[in-house]
Parts: structure tokens; sequence; C-alpha cells
């Protein structure tokens, strides 16, 4: 056993965590209180269509028929429960949606490294703190190397201030904000650095639980969707309550029956008011994060749903996106132009300056590494000194410099047992290597050559350098060490499987991907290629820096592949996309990552190696850093939002009928077909019918070959809104004359409003069928699968059944017989609407699909 693993701490046990974790609650702030079914009620209460179905119910008290009275009061209880089923469904999606996105911690359990959700962090815990973290509750440093802590959250101060562990007790009653303090708080970023913490406070007990969490209250700008339906629903209430107004004074001043124009006008009023809007866009965005889950992706912001459609360009990072992220060592080259494979590392006739670099790249990583790259250097290590001495057998770390911007290296010096001497070994990038070793041209050039020839290979290339040091005379930075040339590492990581036909799929549907990655210019282009992203140009992080914003803006419209980039370079690349009009996707991973995230119309984090400042900055998490995962997210997010528009389109084409057929027996004097009654009963065919049939449907054939929708495009536009009238128009015209004639032909009033309703349902079955699909596919409308869709007309059946061939229900709704002349009547029309509909379609199809 090596000293390290002799020393390294074991945490609390599970049975301990469970334990504290039941004493303590969960370490999480106070949450927006979540919505229970009886609040659910309160608000539904308020809804203006279940007021209109009380005053409905009141009104028919007042006329003395409690039956309709009653009726209508189970009308609206149905309603209510529909609602409260639904809306406790979107809870629960969210909330499992919130459960996703809780911010992980890194902790030592049973002496081993655990990846945990940060609520189940618990006093005791020993937290594991690496680079652009967030720590998850206030902890007392048992280590610390290099770490540098961001407090702002908590002090309002930009600057990162020093940690350092205490080398003895210290009060624990300090604030956050000092510099060299032994303690870290919930809520801070590390930004630079690594260590160990013993936590201390959780949740409510912690410095931020303390002051409440100012998010809480916050509210944000409705999104985009939500606005435009709001305003929609209120143009329709605005209209509807004006014509029920109309109707009413037009009945009681033309027939004198006051309290029958009140229903009269009542039922208009629930005809023109689509108040399932609202409903469906509730639960098609909850759903839809849902569904977007499946394909392993956190949506944590609805809004990101109806940008993902319109993304032009999709900026990837290389490394674990594209790649599968989990390394090896390919190939060791030195000075002298020296080539090894790793199988040839365990050889006894191996040179002994290629043991020193394996060696050389194991204590220039951290000694528990979680990057795959440094695990790939230790994994070799182990292999080329296999009985030998271990890497990290018997050193001791003493102190780590860190990689900054302007030097991509780092460094760690060892101390090892029974020598004097300390010894330090840097990785880093090879120009930046060979700059630490300050030598000549000719071997700068010969490093650069074989960089340059193992990246066309496709090889991740570091550099390697040793020095020795006294540890009485550690120098401030890297720059100070007399580091010796050791050699070159080449690392593979293969593609992932799935990267080429999602590139495929991106191009095909005209988004543009771009790979942004920190990686050699020849290697991104060798990934880039076999990616078959359209290589035209490789611009480099030097080019970025150097260009100015009208320049940069230039070429960022044809460069594919951006390489030697740093994170804050991303933002430049991003801005400048931006103001060419592209709607932009960014990938990113870590704190630096978080501005270019946030600026990117859609910021998209890698939830395995993601940091917690990026996942917060960004719209979309990747819960498994799958490049697929972001084209099935793109796809979903197309799917969604066509979807979202056929609901829209069928519930207004619906109601242009309803209301229509209740306005027109005030108007030409002749027996009113809708009652309230009537009203609410077809309510209850639309919402079952817009929030399970047309929220399961299936992506358009060309979700995934069209080009982007524009952003500014309206939801509701009105190429939508006229074919929308068009399809209820066309039902309002072939029922009513159907109810006409049926009268002139002599059937009694109860007969013709019986085939006038039978009729209108079938109609409001054949739009369903007409708006499942955009496109022009006949076949479409009854061959698309859709569970949903059977299930939904078996029950609208046998409940229209029911209405008319229970006799209590045919009394209630006024009904009389149906002949199945009048049936094959109704089916006709409902086929002619379908068919008609379906031939004129091709019209409209492609000004509806933008």
């Amino acid at each position: 056993m090596s000293a390290t693993e002799a020393k390294r701490p074991a945490g609390l046990s599970e049975a301990e965590a469970r334990a504290r974790l039941e004493e303590d609650g969960a370490n999480e702030l106070p949450r927006p209180e979540r919505r229970s079914p009886l609040r659910i009620v309160m608000e539904v209460l308020r809804e203006p269509m279940l007021v209109l179905l009380l005053c409905g119910g009141l009104v028919y008290l007042v006329l003395g028929d409690l039956r309709e009275a009653l009726i209508l009061l189970v009308f609206g209880a149905m309603s209510i429960v529909i609602t409260v089923v639904q809306e406790t469904r979107t809870e629960r999606v969210l909330e499992a949606l919130r459960d996703l996105s809780s911010p992980r911690a890194l902790v030592v359990r049973d002496g081993a490294r655990r990846r945990i959700p940060g609520r189940e962090v618990v006093r005791g815990d020993l937290l594991v703190l690496g680079e652009g973290d967030r720590i998850p509750a206030d902890a007392a440093l048992v280590d610390a190397r290099d770490l540098q802590i961001d407090e702002s959250l908590l002090t309002g101060e930009s600057v990162p201030v020093r940690k350092r562990a205490a080398g003895k007790a210290m009060s624990a009653d300090q604030r956050p904000g000092g510099e060299d303090q032994p303690f870290v708080y919930s809520g801070s970023l590390v930004v630079r650095g690594e260590g160990l913490a013993l936590v201390e406070a959780t949740g409510p007990r912690s410095e931020i639980g303390k002051i409440g969490l100012s998010l809480r209250g916050l509210q944000t700008e409705p999104p985009r969707l939500r606005q435009q339906t709001a305003r929609l629903v209120r143009l329709c209430f605005l209209g509807g309550a004006v014509v029920s107004v109309a109707a009413i004074a037009l009945y009681g001043v033309l027939r004198g029956d006051w309290l029958q124009a009140l229903l009269a006008g009542i039922a208009i009023g629930m005809a023109m008011l689509p108040e399932e809007f609202g409903v469906v866009l509730t639960v098609f965005m909850a759903m839809g994060a849902w569904r977007i889950s499946q394909a392993r992706v956190l949506t944590r912001r609805a809004a990101a749903i109806e940008v993902l459609g319109s993304a032009t360009v999709l900026c990837t990072d290389k490394t674990g996106t594209l790649t599968q992220n989990q390394m090896s060592v390919a190939e060791l080259r030195l000075l002298d132009g020296a080539r090894m494979r790793p199988e040839s590392a365990g050889r006894d006739d191996a040179r002994p300056e290629f043991i020193e670099l394996a060696r050389c790249g194991a204590l220039a990583s951290s000694p528990e590494p979680f990057d795959p790259m440094e695990k790939a250097l230790h994994l070799f290590a182990q292999d080329a000194l296999r009985g030998g001495d271990a890497p990290d057998g018997d050193r001791t770390l003493v102190r780590t410099y860190g990689l900054r911007p302007e030097l991509l290296a780092m460094t760690q010096v060892w101390r090892t047992a029974g020598r004097a001497d300390l010894v330090a070994c840097a990785k880093g990038a090879p120009e930046a290597i060979a700059r630490l070793c300050r030598m000549n041209a000719a071997d700068q050039d010969s490093v650069r050559d074989a960089a340059s020839a193992m990246a066309r290979d496709g090889l991740r290339v570091l550099g390697m350098a040793v020095a020795a040091c006294d540890e009485s005379s550690l120098p401030p930075t890297q720059e100070d060490f007399a580091f010796r040339f050791v050699g070159l590492v080449g690392l593979a990581d293969p593609l992932r499987p799935r990267v080429p036909e999602a590139v495929r799929e991106c191009r095909a549907a005209g988004i543009r991907v771009v790979m942004i990655t920190g990686d050699y210019p020849a290697t991104a282009v060798a990934i880039a290629n076999q990616a078959g992203l359209d290589v035209r140009d490789v611009m480099t992080g030097d080019q970025v820096r150097l260009a100015d914003d009208p320049e940069l803006a230039k070429r960022v419209g044809h460069v594919n592949v951006f390489a030697r980039v740093l994170p804050e370079q991303k933002l430049r690349i991003v801005q400048a996309m931006k103001l060419n009009g592209e709607i932009v996707a960014m990938t990113g991973d870590g704190v630096n990552d978080a501005p270019s995230l946030k600026a990117a119309h859609i910021g998209i984090a890698m939830g395995g190696r993601g940091t917690d400042v990026a996942r917060e900055a960004s719209a979309i998490v990747l819960l498994d850093d799958d490049f697929g995962s972001i084209v099935s997210a793109i796809r979903l997010g197309r799917r969604i939002y066509d979807n979202l528009r056929k609901a829209m389109a069928f519930i207004f084409a619906v109601h242009v009928p309803i209301a229509g057929l209740a306005l027109l027996p005030l108007v030409f004097g002749l027996p009113l077909i809708f009652s309230p009654v009537h009203i609410a009963f077809l309510e209850l065919i639309i919402d079952p019918v817009c929030s399970l049939v047309f929220e399961a449907e299936r992506d358009e054939r060309d979700a995934m070959t069209r080009p982007p929708r524009r952003p500014d495009a309206a939801l509701f536009s009105w190429a939508l809104v006229g074919w929308s009238v068009l399809q209820g128009a066309l039902a309002f015209a072939l029922t009513a004359i159907i109810f006409v004639g049926a009268l002139r032909s002599g059937l009694v009033a109860d007969e013709a409003r019986t085939l006038a309703f039978v009729t209108l349902v079938v109609c409001i079955v054949a739009l369903v069928l007409v708006n499942r699909s955009f496109s022009a596919s006949f076949a479409s409308a009854f061959f698309r699968p859709n569970p949903a869709l059977t299930w939904i007309f078996a029950g609208v059946a046998l409940v229209l059944a029911t209405a008319l061939l229970w006799p209590p229900a045919s009394s209630l709704f006024r009904f009389g017989p149906l002949h199945a002349d009048d049936l094959m009547i109704a089916l006709g029309a409902g086929l002619l609407v379908l068919t008609v509909l379906e031939l004129l379609k091709p019209l409209w199809a492609r000004r509806l699909r933008f």
C-alpha cells in the first residue's frame, strides 16, 4: 500500500450519512411551495369557463330546473378533475426534473469517492473540491492545494479569495470574504486548485440559508409562447364578451325571455372562449421537458424548447462530446525523434527515457485523477513501471502550480522519501512546455514538427518536463524552474459512434456544426473530418484574439473548426455569430465557459463532466455528454413546437363552428342548438384530445430536413389563423346546412338538434385527423401511430352513444331519436370535411411549417 493510500480519509459510512440526512433534512434551501391538488382546485375556480358554468347552473336554479343545474355542476366538477389530474401530472414531472437538476457533489463515503446529489450531502461528509465546482455546503478545509474561491454570491465581491487548510482549530464564526480562511461556504465556486473539506452546516443552517435564497421570489419574464397565448386568449375573451352581451340583448328584445337570453349568452361566451390554450401550453412544455429528459437531456428553462427548433449554428467541444472522453496513451516521442507505442511499455528493453516520460506524465497529474486524460497517464505509468516503483508510491505532493490562460501548463512538486531535493514535473501544451524549458529555436521546431505529426493522426499531444529544486526556495511561478524537456505524449480519444450520423442530420436540418476546442489544429481537423464536419477553414485562438470584431464576424460565417481556443475566446466567437444573425447553441463544461453559455441563445452544459456554474448558466444540460443527445433534443424540440401549433390550430378551428352554431339561432330566429350543458360536453371532448392526442403525435417527416424556423416567427401566425378559420368555417357550414335542412324537412327541433350535434362531433373528429400532420398525406391522417388516438375516439363514441341512447341523458340534452340515415348524413359530413381539407392542405402546408 502506498503512503498516499494509507493516509487517505475514509469519510462517513453510508449508514451514518442516512441517519444524519433523516436528522437534519435535505441539504437544500426553501423552494417555492409545491402546488397541491387543493391549491390547483382553488386556481381552477377562478377560470372564466368554470365561472360561466356556475352562472349557467345558477340561472337554471332560478328557472326551477334542478336537473339542468346539477348537470352543469357535474360538468364543472369533471372539468376540475381533468385539470387537477393534468396539473398534478405536470407538477410530478417538474419535481422529477428538479431532482435531475440538483447540484452534484463529490464526497468520500466508506473510503471511496462518490458523486451524489447535493441535497444528500450531510454534516460530517468529506467533500472533494475541484476547479469549477459549486460548493454544496459550509465546510472546513482539511487539505487545500492552490485553492481559490469565488464567494461573490455571498459577498458581492467578484475577486476570488485564497483558502488554506487550518493548522489548528479556529473559530467557526468567521464570515465569507476573507483571505486565507480555512472555511468554504455553500453557493461559492472553486475557480482554481483543489482540496478536501469537512461539512459543518447544510441547508438552512448554512450562510446562504441564513440570509435566504434571493432567487426564491424572483419573477422572470414570461416565455414568448406564454405571452403570445395570453394575448390571444385576452382578445378572444373580449370578443366573446361583446358578442355574448349583444346576443343577450338581441334574444331578450326579440323574444322577451331574459333568463333564456342569459343562458344563450353564457353558451356563446363558453363557445368563444379558448381557455384550453393556457392548459395546453403548460402541459406541452412540461411533458416536452420530460420527453427530452428521456433522451438524457435536461431542460432547465422551458423557453429553451421553443428556441431549439430555430438554432442555425451548433457549437460543440471535441473532448467528451464528439469523442468518448475515454483517453488512452497511443504514442510517446522523444526529442531525438524516437517513438514508442503502449504495447512496448512493459518490455525490459524499453529505453529509460520512455520510462522517465511515463513517470513524469503521472507525477504531473493529480494524485487521485478525475480527468480522463490524467487517468490515462496514471494507467500507462502503472503498466510502464510494472515491477518498479509506483509513480506516487513513497512521494508526498508539496505544491501545485495550476493551469493559467497565459501559460497552458501545470506543475506538481513532489518530495521523495530519503532524498533532499524536490522533483517538479510539468505537463501541458507542447509550445508551453518548450517555453518553460527555454529551448533553442531548432529544438522548438523539432517539438512543433513532432507534435504536428502526432496531431495529424488525431492524437491529443502533451509535452512533459522535469526539474529539481530545493524545498526552501520554491519559486513563485512555473517559469522560474530550470525545466528539462522529457518528451511528448499522444493520447487518443475515439469518436462516439453516433456522431457522424448526428452531424449528417444537423446538416440536413440546415444547422451548421462548429467545433471549438483547445486542441492542436491538426488534431481538431482529424476529428472534424472523422465526424463529417465541413472543414473549409481553421481558425486558431491567437487569430481570434488578434481579429477585430468586424473581421471575426466575417470569418466565423464560414469557419467550422476553431482550435487552440481559450474558454474566454468562446464568448467572442458566440457574439460574432450572433452579430451575423445566427441562432447559436453552445456547449461548455468549465467555469470560464459560463459567459459564452449565457451569451448563446441556447446554452448546453455537460452533465457528466460539466461544472455546476456551467450548468447554471445554461438552458439545457446533457446528462451523458453525448453530441447525439443534442441532435435528439433538437428533433424533439421541433416535434414539440409542431405539435403545439397543431393543438392550437385545432382549438381555434373547433371554436369557430361551436360559436357559429350558438349564434345562428339568435340571428335567424331558429330553435336553440346549444345550451351551456352542450358546450360543457364539447369542452370535455376538446381538452383531453388536445392534451393527449396532439402531445403524443410523432415528429413530422421533414422535421430534420427543413431549415430552422425564424426566431421571430409567431406561434399562431396569420397563415395558421387562416387555416383554422377555414377548417372551422367548413365544419360550421356543413353542420348549419344540415340543421336548417332538417328543420325545413319537417324534423322536430329535438331531432334536428340531435342531428346537428352528432354532425358537429363527427366534424370535430375529422378536424383531429386533419391537424395530426402538416404534411399533405391523406393516409397519414389514419395510419400515423398514436395509441392515445384510439382510446380517445373510443371514449368519445361511448359517451356520445350514452347521451343518445340513455333516456335520462337524452332528455337532459333534449335529444330526439337518431335514425340510421341521420347517422349516415353525419358521417358523410365528417368524411367530406376530412377530404376537402386534406385536398386543400398542400396549398397551406409550406406556410404552416414555418
